[in-house]
């Protein structure tokens, strides 16, 4: 066993008396210089991707803030228009071109010849309530019984 531990310690020495040497002491000065260059370069790369990332959002906002600008102003113009003052006055103040008849609708009568959406969306919703998967198995049951379907 002490034979053992003096090789090891010899090659210990070995070791040590290796690393005085000029050689590897560049080395491992130039492998340390390797890294430090290489990890200031990955942190400049990161930065530079963090910051073209956040370039690219602000362009995008920009021209949706510009699209927004350029329809408030065609909605502007709009407003300045014949065409709108015209149907303002005629929604807002009753008003008509002269010829024209203004008839006044009641309520009631106006209502009495509109279609319900209550009723629609009822009719809808029964037409849903059935489950796809029962509509599907009635259709190919129709289909293998030579049926022809209701639908």
């Amino acid at each position: 066993m002490l034979k053992l531990l003096e090789t090891y310690l010899e090659r210990y020495r070995t070791y040590l008396y290796e690393l005085r040497d000029v050689r590897v002491v560049g080395l491992v000065l130039f492998g340390v210089v390797v890294l430090l260059v290489s990890w200031s370069g990955i942190k400049a790369i990161d930065s530079n991707y963090r910051l073209e990332k956040q370039i690219s959002t602000l362009k995008q906002q920009n021209d949706v803030q510009n699209l927004s600008n350029t329809n408030l102003q065609l909605q502007n113009e709009y407003y300045k228009t014949n065409q709108y003052l015209e149907l303002s006055a005629r929604q807002n103040f009753g008003l008509a071109k002269p010829g024209e008849t203004e008839l006044i609708v009641p309520k009631n009568v106006a209502l009495a010849h509109t279609v319900s959406t209550t009723d629609s969306a009822k009719q809808n919703r029964s037409s849903s309530a059935v489950p796809a998967w029962e509509r599907h198995f009635r259709a190919w049951a129709n289909f293998f019984l030579h049926r022809q379907s209701a639908n």
